[in-house]
């Protein structure tokens, strides 16, 4: 026998390697004809021919043939490994089924098992590989290092990482390896209970990750009572219940949760707070009118552009209504609220105003009445003439930050539905204002109530909101108005991402936590 690096050495049986490529060659003009081992779809038909074509053969001659073992190597052409620890069992017809049976569950499979992968083979596309037993598929989680170099740097992807909850510790896949910085703002108005959860990014901005807006009148006949209704504090709670369960899902750095008019005005607010704790595991703060009126200013500080020398701010809540004077020198800071000069807080909203006066059938002379009762309560509002406030005036100009100004906006852009997008940051005039008045006040409350941008849960406060604007702009009449959809939730989202410095350039935040996160305690 030859040395096999030198040459190929003769098999024990006496075959050449002519024979054996002859054999080779045949092989599938034999599957043609139904020769060789059973198969599953004609086990059955040739069963008794079949079994008399199998060799037995004994163990020790499979297992001492060297020879065989190399044959069987090239004609699978090395297709399912060989165990050299093991030997291969006699094979049966009778035990075909339950060889096959066990290759079909990624155990070693045998020689007939090997045929049938072969003939199988170029329809799993493997085109000869050779094929390794198969094994249940199991994800293993990449190192940071490795989901560093796989992140891909689109928005998409971020958005999706960032929107699932983050361990303790985790950190972005971006290039800075930042934690993912995630920060809560809740507030419980007269009217709306709303939910902001955003991540900062460039300065004095952020992205929102998730957010949540409903209308629960916690408000609701406030007014005659001065407590709050039972049907009230049941729709809030479970408005709320569904805040914290967005706020446990998330692993939040800070959070602020406040509640505005009317727990502040109410006998039972206090008591309210105390259930809403109770239930939902939320605490909430109620803030005073000042701060209020600040968080306002801070949320729409973006929309004050760089020409403008004097703004009058205004947000016209379920309760109460809060009126800020801005005025604006050389030295911009960059928190517009500390150039506020003159603040106030009326105790009216569109809630407390449309009980009182009605807000389903307004006639023009209802709505005046209206008016002209808010424009008492602006009498009492001492501050010098703003400058620039005239009609006329270019630097000086007004933002509105409320459901009234955005309905507004949207019924002047047709729109066929509400779209955010379109209404925050867009300017109308004061014609345009008037016009706009004038339309809504020509609808009953069927038309106002169709209407997609108010809607039946609106149609009865919207014109209570307009009167109270129609007072603002007499007061401090403007050729023009910003519309703002935004308001206390991104004044605090602003005010606590500067607290933290997570906009100062150069400072890495790795690992920084906030001196007094409050979150929900269960």
């Amino acid at each position: 026998m030859s040395d096999p690096d030198s040459g190929s050495a003769p098999q024990a049986d006496g075959a050449s390697a002519v024979e054996r490529r002859k054999g080779k060659s045949s092989r599938r003009a034999k599957r043609k004809r139904g020769h060789g081992r059973p198969n599953a779809h004609s086990a059955e038909a040739n069963q008794a021919g079949k079994s008399s074509q199998v060799a037995v053969r004994p163990v020790e001659d499979e297992a001492g043939s060297p020879a065989k073992k190399r044959k069987r190597r090239r004609r699978s052409r090395g297709g399912a490994q060989v165990d050299a620890q093991s030997s291969p069992q006699t094979q049966h017809p009778s035990s075909t089924a339950e060889h096959r049976a066990t290759a079909d569950h990624g155990h070693r499979s045998s020689n007939k098992s090997g045929k049938n992968r072969r003939k199988h083979r170029s329809k799993r596309g493997l085109q000869g590989r050779p094929l390794a037993h198969e094994k249940t598929a199991q994800f293993v989680a990449p190192t940071s290092s490795a989901a560093n170099a796989q992140a891909p740097a689109h928005d998409d992807h971020r958005q999706i990482r960032q929107s699932q909850p983050r361990r303790e510790g985790q950190h972005h896949a971006d290039a800075d390896s930042r934690p993912l910085d995630l920060y809560a703002a809740l507030d419980l108005g007269t009217n709306n209970c709303r939910l902001l959860i955003a991540q900062p990014t460039r300065p004095g901005q952020f992205r929102v990750v998730d957010a949540f807006s409903r209308i629960v009148r916690l408000g609701e006949g406030l007014g005659a009572s001065g407590r709050l209704s039972s049907d009230a504090m049941d729709r809030a709670v479970e408005a709320l219940r569904i805040c914290a369960a967005k706020l446990k899902t998330r692993e939040i750095r800070r959070m602020r949760l406040i509640a505005t008019e009317a727990c502040r005005a109410a006998d039972n607010g206090e008591a309210f707070l105390e259930r809403v704790t109770a239930e939902t595991g939320l605490q909430l703060e109620i803030i005073d009118r000042e701060t209020e009126a600040r968080l306002a200013v801070s949320g729409c500080s973006s929309l004050v552009g760089p020409e403008a020398r004097s703004v009058v701010l205004f947000d016209i809540g379920g309760g109460s209504s809060e009126i800020a004077v801005i005025r604006i020198g050389e030295n911009r800071s960059s928190r517009l609220a500390n150039h506020i000069t003159h603040w106030t807080s009326l105790p009216v909203g569109v809630v407390t105003l449309s009980e009182r006066h009605g807000g389903r059938d307004v006639t023009p002379e209802l709505f005046e009445t209206m008016v002209c009762e808010v424009e008492r309560m602006l009498e009492r509002f001492d501050c010098p003439p703003v400058q620039g406030a005239a009609r006329d005036s270019a630097d000086f100009h007004l933002i509105g930050t409320s459901g009234t100004v955005t309905t507004l906006a949207g019924v002047h852009l047709d729109l066929p539905r509400y779209d955010r997008r379109r209404v925050d940051g867009v300017w109308l005039s004061d014609d345009e204002v008037s016009a706009m008045q004038a339309k809504l006040l020509s609808w009953d409350f069927a038309g106002r109530a169709a209407n997609p941008c108010i809607g039946p849960d609106r149609a009865d406060l919207v014109l209570a909101g307009c009167a109270i604007l129609e007072a603002i702009r007499r007061r401090w009449p403007s050729p023009r108005m910003r519309v703002a959809d935004r308001g206390l939730r991104e004044g605090l989202l602003t005010d606590m991402m500067a607290d933290d410095g997570v906009w100062r350039r150069g400072r890495s935040r790795r690992g920084h936590r906030p001196r007094d996160t409050k979150g929900p305690q269960t």
